[in-house]
């Protein structure tokens, strides 16, 4: 293993602080190490494997499709992007999609087609500890001064207020504002949870003053919080929604959905990507989908969630380091008193990934096909981190 890294920081640029660990198989909930370890995998390459690592029904998919087209331009009409695009419209409260290969070329578009639809305004209010990526313009778009600092000067046309407060958001409409853009849940941000009402007056300020409300479901979408889409647990009905993450059961694919007025916007020429939507892509992501939006699976993503969320607050019981648990379904932070760095560490060592978000918050976001049972080993290792390293800065 130690070859591999070294021979990795030689060629691979820095652009990760990677945990010394080199993963070369999975399956289900778990993953493998390069000297054949076993490990319990509670991030999910970051909200990707929703359905476990190599899904049986996605991998097939792929086997299958590799046989027959792997690539065609979209110069052409492409059979399994137009049943996917009609899987997503059906299941949201969206007329079209534009498929594209990631969370942030998907937040790209969603910015581009935002400005097009707005004839001139172009300003989009975004929040404060929002992530929407790292391209100029999602940087741009996120609202964390840490990520944005050595790539200044940035794009012109973005604002941000706090998460939580209509207040800050109605003082910052100007007559350019054409788009409110946030995250349901934010995730990078610490799994910030709305407060009640919150996303219903975002969404009612933005019908009084013609704004497009777009909201970015690259972690929160496609069954993470036991619904198809994160907004459908608050009622409303967004303008322009972005996915990924999840999408592909593994494979890079991401979409942007938008309701029929706003798409029209976009016309040939407007808005490309050579390779979004492409055969084998699109396959594999109709396998992924059929089993997210099944609504027994559902079902269960929410009693896990819950169960989850139980056990850390028992957990919290126990030891006061724990000083809040929040989030929805299979969406979990656990904030705590101290850095989180050396829990995550921890439970590494004990072959137990789990992963950290602003600090002080641990971020859990499993496999949605995660056990009970699993789900108490976690807990366990957990409570022997806090017993070993639980000492607050």
């Amino acid at each position: 293993m130690e070859d591999l890294i070294a021979l990795g920081e030689k060629y691979v640029m820095n652009t990760y602080k990677r945990l010394p660990k080199v993963f070369v198989k999975g399956s289900g909930a778990y993953i493998w190490d390069s000297e054949g370890n076993k490990y319990l995998d509670f991030v999910s390459g970051i909200a990707v494997n929703s359905l476990g690592h190599c899904p049986p029904a996605v991998t097939e998919a792929i086997k299958e499709q590799a046989e027959k087209l792997i690539h065609c331009s979209n110069l052409y009409w492409i059979e399994p992007q137009i049943k996917l695009a009609q899987k997503l419209v059906e299941e949201s409260c969206c007329d079209k999609a534009f498929f594209c290969n990631s969370g942030t070329e998907a937040n790209e578009a969603a910015i581009k087609l935002a400005r097009k639809w707005g004839q001139g305004r172009y300003e989009i209010i975004t929040m404060e500890k929002s992530f929407h990526g790292r391209t100029l313009g999602s940087l741009t778009a996120t609202g964390q001064e840490k990520y944005q600092k050595a790539f200044r000067p940035l794009p012109a046309g973005f604002k941000y207020v706090p998460f939580n407060d209509l207040e800050a958001l109605e003082k910052a409409l100007t007559p350019q504002t054409c788009a409110v853009m946030l995250e349901c849940i934010q995730g990078e941000g610490g799994v910030n949870v709305p407060e009640p009402g919150y996303l219903q007056g975002v969404e009612k300020i933005c019908r009084e003053n013609n704004l497009l409300l777009i909201v970015d479901e690259v972690q929160t979408g496609l069954g993470r919080t036991g619904k198809p889409f994160a907004y459908q647990n608050f009622g409303i009905s967004p303008d322009i929604i972005t996915l990924a993450k999840a999408l592909g059961g593994g494979v890079p694919i991401g979409a942007m959905l938008a309701k029929e007025e706003v798409a029209q916007a976009f016309e040939p020429g407007d808005h490309a990507a050579t390779f979004g939507g492409n055969p084998l892509a699109t396959q594999a992501a109709l396998a992924a989908v059929s089993v997210l939006f099944d609504e027994e699976f559902l079902k269960e993503v929410t009693v896990k969630g819950e169960y989850l969320k139980g056990k850390l607050t028992e957990l919290q019981k126990d030891f006061p380091q724990i000083t809040k648990v929040k989030g929805i379904g299979l969406m979990v932070g656990c904030e705590l008193s101290m850095d989180a760095a050396s829990i995550v560490e921890y439970c590494l060592q004990q072959q137990v990934l789990i992963n950290a978000v602003g600090g002080k918050i641990l971020r859990f976001v499993p496999p949605l096909i995660v056990t009970e049972e699993e789900i108490d080993h976690v807990i366990e290792v957990l409570r022997q981190a806090l017993l070993v390293r639980g000492t607050a800065d």
